[in-house]
């Protein structure tokens, strides 16, 4: 019933996702990674800026306890972000895409979500606010995280209007924003001038739950190298 609801959604709207978005199949690894740059070195908070007390270096692994936003320093347009999760209970967190310094994510950039859909607190969200959604405007397939406190791995697409969420193997979200960009009206209500941004910084959008991340590293689709 919420595919078919969701469906209608985009046909209203005249948003229709990309062919991949169609398919739940695995979507077969790169085991080459070429092109891709490290954002988190395993030792401490080099190339990052905002929270660096909620967000700590431990072993190897990115812990969140986040009293705020984790930010690149560097900015970035078209580009593929592949790291790794892993949830605790009721988790709750995002990552923030062009996101101007010290932007909220979810409007002025774009937030890909981070949830543990599993949390009975969350039963009730909106379809738009489950784990892997575009935050407020695309709604991601539920069923495919592991179970709380398993890794997870995630890659990240995007490119001018198009956004690609592929979890653990599978395609979420494949869809085109262009039409939200251009005012057709979105899920939440809200305004979200962020997709008319073309670059900016990567963002973890903390909401005051623990997790962690590791192997964060990011492939520039653009000629030009990020900027700091």
């Amino acid at each position: 019933m919420r595919t078919f609801f969701v469906l209608a959604v985009y046909i209203v709207l005249g948003v229709m996702p990309f062919a991949a978005s169609e398919t739940s199949d695995p979507v077969p690894a790169d085991t080459t990674e070429a092109g891709f740059v490290s954002l988190f070195n395993g030792a401490d908070l080099t190339g990052w800026t905002g929270d660096k007390v909620g967000y700590r270096a431990e072993d190897g692994i990115l812990l969140a306890d986040p009293l705020g936003n984790l930010y690149t320093e560097a900015e970035y347009g078209d580009s593929i972000l592949r790291f790794e999760f892993k949830l605790t209970p009721g988790a709750n967190n995002g990552i923030g895409i062009r996101v101007p310094q010290n932007g909220k994510a979810s409007q002025e950039g774009m937030e890909i979500q981070i949830l543990d859909d599993t949390a009975e607190k969350y039963a009730e969200v909106k379809p738009w606010q489950h784990h892997g959604s575009v935050y407020g405007i695309i709604p991601a397939k539920t069923g495919y995280l592991k179970p709380v406190g398993e890794w997870n791995e995630e890659e990240i697409l995007v490119q001018g209007t198009r956004v690609r969420v592929v979890l653990n193997g599978t395609v979420i979200v494949d869809a085109d924003l262009a039409p939200f960009r251009d005012g057709a009206p979105t899920p939440d209500g809200k305004e979200h001038p962020g997709l008319k941004r073309e670059r900016g910084h990567i963002s973890l959008a903390g909401h005051k739950t623990k997790l962690s991340f590791r192997n964060l590293r990011i492939k520039p689709l653009e000629e030009s190298a990020p900027t700091p």
